[in-house]
């Protein structure tokens, strides 16, 4: 709600008249406020922990360095800027009427949204680009590691060069006759700020909404769509042709042959559902909140309609855009069992042990390849832990407590490899 007060300023006889409008500090009552806190949290925390281990397994298994992973692994860091830079500010200006923050969080936040959003899309462009040579064109030359890091260079690049109009136009700026009351005590009012994009001309601010939703959003997921068009066709006439080349061939040598082709199938299948819900959730998760931005620019929607936008609509179209960043790490661990041993493995190991004890973990590997009983602290039988040797995940199980002396334990241990 706001109040408008009219106020009259006499000098000279000459009375000048002037509207001085007062909202609330706080923009929901309490239990709406906390609606959003708890919201908001809950994708934070997913955000932050399944992207983190995401990044923990790409980068500590060799194994999972190929080409695919590392572009998983850079839309797992884009989701991390997401989940530090805008999550938090985008709730807390959700709550607060105007801007509360500096003109430097302004430009940063509003800058890392779109570089993060950008990169993402870009990502998932070059993934299925990836898959498109993969399984269309099997006997071309696959992308190598290097070339996938350098893509990943220019995904960014493009992405900072999509977002520089934005740096250079968000601001913070003080709104005339517009003031913030701290509990009902117009005793107690402060200025209100907003931080908002300000181009030099008014039709600027339309063209460049355009000119993203086209770059960013609706022509790279057009070309998504196609990309895995052509690969589910390839995939559907590839299996129709193993079943046929089976049920024709009576060679038992020829069917087992084709049996581990059509396994290999399945995998190829299932890497590619992965990618495919990837891009579909990336899509849902943004289509409400680009459908939001452009009406506010073209639909001249009047001020009542955008201020409902601005307290309720525009905060859950946020939300479920931000979601998507939290998502990602649940589809990975679904789809794809190397993830999902990864995040089973950390999971059940002793919090931070293969960080803080990392000498001591390369001993127990060289001892337990020797067969020898080996020293551990603090640990039960049946304890698990995961740590890192030469770059691979490693995981322990405590087998039998075989000796006790001087407050020491010796252990025989089983080691695993993801």
């Amino acid at each position: 709600k706001r109040g408008n007060f009219l106020t009259n300023i006499s000098q000279d006889g000459v009375a000048n008249f002037t509207n001085i409008t007062f909202f609330p500090y706080y923009q929901h009552t309490m239990y709406v406020a906390a609606s959003y806190i708890l919201a908001y949290f809950f994708i934070f925390v997913l955000c932050m922990v399944g992207n983190i281990l995401v990044c923990l397994i790409v980068l500590g298994n060799h194994r999972m360095r190929t080409v695919t992973n590392l572009f998983i692994l850079n839309l797992a860091i884009s989701d991390l800027l997401v989940g530090i830079f805008c999550i938090p500010t985008t709730l807390v200006d959700n709550l607060i009427t105007g801007w509360p923050f500096s003109n430097s969080v302004c430009k940063i936040s509003g800058f890392v949204q779109g570089v993060s959003v950008s990169s993402s899309v870009f990502t998932l462009v070059a993934i299925a680009v990836e898959r498109f040579r993969y399984i269309v064109y099997p006997l071309q030359p696959k992308p190598t590691i290097p070339v996938a890091k350098a893509a990943i260079m220019l995904i960014w690049v493009l992405a900072v060069a999509f977002m520089c109009p934005t740096v250079m136009a968000l601001t913070v700026e003080k709104v005339p006759h517009h003031y913030m009351v701290y509990d009902d005590d117009f005793n107690n009012t402060l200025p209100l700020y907003t931080c908002f994009e300000d181009f030099t001309n008014g039709k600027m601010r339309k063209v460049y909404t355009a000119v993203l939703f086209t770059h960013i959003y609706l022509l790279p997921l057009t070309f998504i769509t196609l990309m895995y068009g052509s690969i589910g066709v390839k995939l559907y006439l590839s299996v129709v042709a193993n079943r046929e080349l089976q049920l024709n061939d009576r060679s038992v040598q020829v069917r087992c042959r084709r049996g581990g082709q059509q396994m290999v199938s399945q995998k190829k299948i299932r890497v590619i559902k992965m990618l495919i819900m990837v891009a579909l959730v990336f899509l849902l998760s943004w289509l409400p909140l680009w459908t939001l931005l452009m009406m506010a620019d073209y639909a001249g929607l009047k001020r009542d309609q955008l201020d409902l936008l601005t307290s309720y609509i525009f905060p859950f179209a946020h939300w479920l855009a931000f979601s998507n960043s939290s998502i990602n790490p649940i589809i990975y661990g679904y789809y794809n069992e190397n993830f999902k041993r990864g995040f089973q493995a950390v999971c059940k190991s002793r919090p931070f042990c293969c960080f803080l004890q990392c000498d001591l973990w390369k001993r127990v590997v060289e001892w337990s390849r020797k067969g020898k009983s080996v020293y551990l602290p603090a640990l039960n039988v049946n304890t698990r832990g995961l740590f890192m040797v030469d770059g691979t995940w490693k995981l322990f199980t405590v087998m039998q407590e075989i000796q006790v002396s001087n407050h020491r334990k010796t252990y025989r241990i089983m080691i695993l490899r993801l």
